[in-house]
């Protein structure tokens, strides 16, 4: 099974939204079946067949996540990351600001959707081909 020094290797590769197809299509190789990014301090937790789950420690200082969602603002940062203007750093304190506590990858969905703090879907979008 996968182990977090695989997912981090996978990861390095990554320098903005525009790398995000190929990383999946990495941590698919590994057998993650699904991920959950929360973006109040970068921990994510990575699920694999059979029940398999890792964490992955914080990645930056704690960001307070915004109490009410703003669908609107997030989909404009969402598009600029996506394109490359943005790092990731960026992203998550505009995901923050936007109300967004995390974000699942479900790589048999294909999907990645963005949930509120009241576990409310803001956003699903289908994972390009790859």
């Amino acid at each position: 099974m996968f182990q977090l020094t695989d997912i981090k290797a996978a990861h390095s590769k990554v320098k903005s939204g525009a790398d995000f197809p190929a990383y999946i299509r990495d941590l698919i190789k590994l057998g993650v079946t699904r991920y959950d990014s929360f973006v109040n301090d970068g921990h994510v937790e990575y699920f694999g067949e059979n029940n398999f789950q890792i964490t992955a420690e914080a990645k930056y200082p704690e960001l307070a996540v915004a109490d009410t969602s703003n669908e609107e603002s997030f989909n404009r940062q969402l598009k600029l990351h996506q394109q490359g203007q943005t790092d990731y750093p960026a992203f998550c304190r505009d995901a923050a600001e936007a109300g967004v506590e995390k974000w699942r990858v479900d790589m048999q969905q294909m999907t990645c959707t963005y949930f509120d703090k009241a576990n409310n879907v803001m956003l699903e979008e289908k994972i390009p081909a790859l």
